[in-house]
């Protein structure tokens, strides 16, 4: 019995907790909506990449998940303008990732803002 109110207190709280902080995850049709979409891009990609070119933004979900998303953006929008012909082979993606990169490279520089600075070899020139 103890354990039975105990676990409904915590699941009573935690609802509190989210609708409090305005956590979406707890309105059941947003997850709901959120999982047809990221079926709807699975499916997508899968039409539109061969199994190492999948594995291989995989991977890279993993470590740059922007990045990814990126890729997966510009595969699908690629796809749905009919401009794929057949499937992304890794090599295909590879060129695509390139693409990507370029596009986003933040390109940094560094100014030196120099100050003069008075010598005293130049105060003892007019000697």
């Amino acid at each position: 019995m103890a354990d039975e109110e105990l676990e409904a207190l915590r699941k009573q709280r935690l609802a509190e907790l989210q609708a409090k902080h305005g956590d979406p995850s707890g309105d059941p049709a947003q997850q709901e909506a959120k999982q047809r979409e990221a079926e709807m891009r699975n499916s997508i990609l899968a039409q539109v990449l061969d199994q190492a070119a999948r594995a291989r933004l995989s991977n890279l979900a993993l470590v740059k998940p922007e990045k990814a998303k990126a890729v997966e953006n510009y595969l699908i929008q690629m796809a749905r303008f009919g401009q794929l012909g057949g499937k992304v082979s890794e090599q295909g993606l590879i060129e695509i990732l390139e693409k990507v990169s370029q596009q986003t490279e933040k390109k940094t520089t560094v100014k030196f803002n120099r100050r003069k600075v008075l010598d005293s070899d130049e105060e003892d020139e007019d000697d």
